[in-house]
């Protein structure tokens, strides 16, 4: 009986698959870091840059697929024209917009 209690308290028998355990966690750990938490900041922070980048006058592209001319900023709200209409000017979320288009670029 005191043989086992010591192999216990060793580590000899039990501690090689505690350790075995603990190195596929941290692996598992770390391809959850690399497959799904880096790629979602990674995109995070190019949304919060085409935000920023947003001007009066940019063409966007927005998340329902319409194009069309930013009119007016606001702190989480735009107002986008489509169209040649000038009556159809809509506000939307910052959020909804997934591509931007200088005004600059166009005319190059």
């Amino acid at each position: 009986m005191n043989t086992i209690l010591l192999d216990a308290a060793s580590g000899s028998g039990a501690g090689g698959g505690f350790t075995v355990m603990l190195i596929y966690l941290l692996i598992i750990g770390v391809a959850f870091y690399f497959l799904l938490l880096r790629p979602q900041k990674k995109e995070q922070k190019r949304m919060q840059a085409l935000i920023e980048s947003m001007a009066i006058g940019d063409s966007v592209l927005t998340t329902a697929g319409f194009y069309g001319v930013i009119i007016d900023i606001m702190d989480e709200v735009i107002i986008v024209e489509f169209g040649n209409n000038k009556n159809c000017r809509i506000p939307m979320k910052k959020s909804s917009v997934v591509e931007v288009e200088k005004k600059d670029q166009e005319k190059a």
